[in-house]
C-alpha cells in the first residue's frame, strides 16, 4: 500500500491559506494509519513573499518518524471549461496519495475536454483535481461520497455555503450551474452554459 501522501497548500505573498484544514486532514491520515507522532505543519512552511504559490507538502509514513518535505511552485490556474463524464467503479482515492496513477489513467480518457468528472457506482464524485458542486433549487450541493474529502469542501460545509447530497449521474442534466472546489481555486464557478460543460 502506498504510504506517501501530500497536501497542496495555497500561499499568496507569503500568506498561507486555511492551514488548519490541511492540518486536520494530515492528522486524520496519520490516525487512520496508527501514526502517533504528529507535527505542526506551520513549522515546515515558509513560502516566497511575492506571488501566488502552490506549497506541496509531502509526508512519508514508511519512515519512522515520518518525514515531511515542502516544495514551492508558482501557480498558474488551469482553465477548466469542459468535463468529460467517465464511469469507473473501482477507482479509490480516499487519501491524498502522492501516487495518482489511477486518476492519471482516467484523465487520459478526457479526449478534447479539459478534465473528467468521475462517476462511481452511478454516483457523481470528483474531477481529477477538484471536488464539484451543483446549483440546485437555491443552494449549492456537493456529492456526499466524493473520491477525496477536500479541504475547501470541508471548510465550505462548515460555513454552511454548500450542502451534501447523493448526486446520481442522471441528475446532472437538472442543475443550472457547476462549480469546482480545491485549495488553489477555492470555489470556482464554471462560466459556460451548464449544458455545454459536459462533453
Amino acid at each position: 500500500m502506498n504510504k506517501i501522501f501530500f497536501e497542496t497548500i495555497k500561499a499568496v505573498n507569503g500568506k498561507i491559506y486555511h492551514l488548519e484544514y490541511h492540518q486536520k486532514r494530515y492528522e486524520k491520515t496519520l490516525n487512520d494509519f496508527s501514526i502517533k507522532i504528529k507535527y505542526d505543519l506551520r513549522n515546515f512552511i515558509d513560502p516566497p513573499k511575492d506571488g501566488v504559490y502552490r506549497c506541496r507538502l509531502v509526508y512519508d509514513i514508511t519512515k519512522s518518524p515520518h518525514t515531511i518535505c515542502v516544495t514551492y511552485h508558482e501557480y498558474k490556474k488551469r482553465d477548466i471549461n469542459f468535463l468529460r463524464i467517465i464511469n469507473c467503479n473501482d477507482i479509490d482515492y480516499g487519501y491524498k496519495y502522492e501516487s495518482r496513477k489511477g486518476l492519471n489513467d482516467l484523465f487520459e480518457l478526457r479526449d478534447k475536454c479539459d478534465d473528467i468528472l468521475i462517476i462511481r457506482d452511478n454516483l457523481v464524485t470528483d474531477t481529477t483535481i477538484a471536488n464539484i458542486a451543483f446549483w440546485d433549487k437555491g443552494k449549492w450541493i456537493t456529492p456526499r461520497k466524493p473520491l477525496l474529502m477536500g479541504v475547501t469542501r470541508a471548510r465550505l460545509l462548515d460555513d454552511g455555503k454548500i450542502f451534501e447530497a447523493d448526486i446520481y449521474a442522471e441528475d446532472i442534466k437538472n442543475f443550472t450551474k457547476v462549480a469546482l472546489l480545491n485549495a488553489m481555486i477555492d470555489f470556482d464557478i464554471i462560466m459556460q452554459n451548464k449544458k455545454d460543460i459536459f462533453c
